[in-house]
């Protein structure tokens, strides 16, 4: 049996120089919040990132996460793809209210949904995460304040949650393949494993 894909708080915390500040790095699969004046930071691909804080407190956080493909032995494919991407979402808006965040102060930023894995051409997965990730703020009623998404080019992304202010970096060429090997090693992870654990948004 394999086991359930969890998301995972990033742990790769560390002192950026160029940026004065102490910054988390994530990688696909996991999330990071704070409420501390610090950044937060991924490189996208075909994966999105929302970028979510309270506007008022200025507590905040990003995920990182791909809808897996999956297969069509599953009842529902897009349904069970869905719980998936749902579940990305709630981890970080519950670990942000019992941050001390307020639901009515929520706004979102969502970058990524490239068009970047050659393999996935069957359905263009980047356009999918995007219109999920859209779709998911609209349902919820968290306000999307600024977005870059799909295009070809790979993003870095930076955010900073106490102001709100983020950087993206369109990285029109790449040094080598680490990006889509990350991203494809995550996309075949989702593809064997469960999602992990149901999440009640907490209120």
């Amino acid at each position: 049996m394999s086991q359930a894909i969890q998301e995972q708080f990033a742990t790769n915390v560390y002192y950026d120089r160029t940026f004065d500040i102490d910054a988390a790095k994530i990688l696909p699969g996991e999330y990071y919040f704070t409420s501390k004046d610090m950044m937060i930071v991924t490189v996208l691909g075909s994966c999105v990132s929302a970028c979510i804080r309270d506007r008022v407190s200025g507590v905040g956080g990003m995920n990182h996460f791909m809808l897996p493909e999956v297969g069509s032995d599953t009842d529902s494919p897009v349904s069970a793809s869905m719980r998936y991407g749902t579940y990305a979402m709630e981890i970080l808006i519950n670990d942000l209210l019992k941050a001390g965040a307020r639901r009515e102060n929520l706004e979102a930023k969502v970058f990524g949904g490239g068009n970047v894995l050659r393999g996935f051409i069957a359905i263009n997965v980047g356009e999918r995460n995007a219109q999920f990730v859209r779709d998911y703020l609209r349902a919820e009623n968290i306000r999307i304040v600024a977005e870059d998404l799909n295009d070809i080019h790979p993003r870095k992304v930076y955010f900073f949650p106490r102001t709100g202010k983020v950087l993206v970096k369109k990285l029109k060429q790449m040094n080598n393949n680490t990006l889509v090997n990350r991203e494809h090693d995550y996309a075949n992870r989702l593809q064997s494993g469960k999602v992990g654990g149901d999440v009640e948004l907490f209120s």
